[in-house]
């Protein structure tokens, strides 16, 4: 059993295909600066060693075409026949209201997938030409959707509405989504395996942190509340993405630099957070470099983006009423030490007992890094979200 999952960015394109009967991921890559100048495909052989191999990507179709022509080839292939990939799993980011489960493919989902774009016009658009070009490529081959909004659709009411008319809900479907689904579900599912206790009796926060990030509640299985909102900008401060801002800034700075929609979604999106801030970079290496160097904007950054972490580890501990686990994922989750130990200081009182020097020595392997009597398991998991894209194409299909 073979399965393929892609995910398509706005000018890049990830993959794996997977052997389901071992879990193995036997072909990655990914292509970046699709219909810019100097595109390429990034493959990562068995052994680690990862090959570039550059042309002229113009657009999503002919990026995947390039794929499969690679999976194929004698030198970096592992296929025969490209009927051997027996289905295809794509991440879709938003799938609205319209969404609560992945779904296979059919013209009816494609229709709704558009109506979905104005809820995430940088994400969906990109999503939807990975699986046209499957159709064309790959006519006979079953595709399933796997959604980043799907796992948060189990939040209450309460938690996803905004305080605004309820008349622009029913009219737009403005409300909280929350994203990276995908992600807090298999680290949460992971996390309790690792540690050997029952899954849908827990309490779980996980905290998905990287260029983009974000926080989840997660009750029973369930999550109740997640950082990110109807678009990805709420919550967390990110590489480049505001996070939380009293909506009166945003007019008054719409009002003083005399900027329009697009510039102010453009400002939030891609130059602010972390960046913003700091001046230096998103970059969280760069950033500590300029740290060591003395740079106080740079730190100033730096705490901010670690505070709003503990504000929204604290706030769902409360709304979870207790916590059990807290896992970290994501690549400064997974990598960054100084950012898990500013979260989880003076936390005492909430059960998170951090061992300092373990938590300083590990970077992107399963541990837990809490000491033994701290009563919240604290851990990292690394993510694998195309793993979860995998199991669910799987299971979709019924493909056994």
């Amino acid at each position: 059993m073979k399965i393929l999952v892609l995910n398509c960015g706005s000018s890049s394109i990830k993959y794996k295909l997977f052997m389901m009967e071992k879990k193995e991921v036997i072909a990655q890559g990914i292509i970046e600066k699709i219909g810019m100048k100097g595109s390429f495909l990034k493959v990562t052989l068995p052994n680690g060693e990862k090959v570039m191999l550059e042309g002229e990507i113009l657009e999503h179709r002919a990026g995947i075409e390039y794929i499969l022509g690679v999976l194929l080839s004698e030198k970096y292939g592992c296929i025969q026949s490209l009927e051997e990939i027996d289905a295809v799993g794509h991440r879709v980011v938003h799938g609205g209201e319209r969404f609560n489960t992945s779904v296979r493919i059919t013209e009816e989902v494609i229709d709704m997938l558009n109506e979905c774009i104005e809820l995430a016009p940088l994400h969906n658009p990109p999503n939807l030409k990975g699986i046209y070009a499957i159709q064309e490529l790959l006519p006979d081959t079953p595709q399933v959707s796997v959604f980043d909004t799907a796992f948060h659709q189990t939040m209450p009411d309460y938690a996803y509405m905004y305080g605004l008319p309820y008349s622009l809900y029913e009219k737009y479907g403005i409300r909280r989504y929350g994203f990276h689904g995908t992600s807090h579900l298999y680290v949460s599912k992971r996390a309790c395996e690792f540690l050997n206790v029952p899954y849908e009796e827990q309490r779980i926060i996980t905290a998905h942190i990287g260029n983009g990030g974000s926080v989840t509640a997660i009750k029973n299985g369930k999550s109740i509340d997640t950082s990110m909102g109807m678009t990805p900008v709420e919550g967390l401060i990110m590489g480049t993405r505001s996070g939380d801002v009293d909506p009166g800034v945003i007019s008054y700075i719409m009002d003083k630099e005399r900027m329009g929609a697009q510039g102010i979604s453009t400002l939030v999106n891609k130059f602010s957070g972390v960046l913003g801030m700091s001046g230096v970079s998103s970059d969280m290496r760069e950033l500590e470099a300029a740290i060591k160097k003395g740079n106080k904007r740079a730190k100033l950054a730096l705490d901010a983006y670690n505070y709003r972490i503990k504000k929204y580890v604290g706030s769902y501990a409360a709304a979870l009423g207790g916590v059990d686990i807290l896992v970290f994922t994501g690549g400064v989750g997974e990598n960054q030490a100084v950012t898990r130990s500013d979260v989880c200081k003076n936390m005492a009182f909430m059960g998170i007992e951090l061992d300092e020097e373990l938590n300083a020595s590990v970077r992107a392997t399963e541990v837990v890094i809490s000491k033994p009597e701290s009563k919240v398991k604290v851990v990292i998991i690394p993510t694998d979200e195309e793993l979860t894209i995998a199991r669910d194409t799987m299971e979709i299909l019924n493909l056994q």
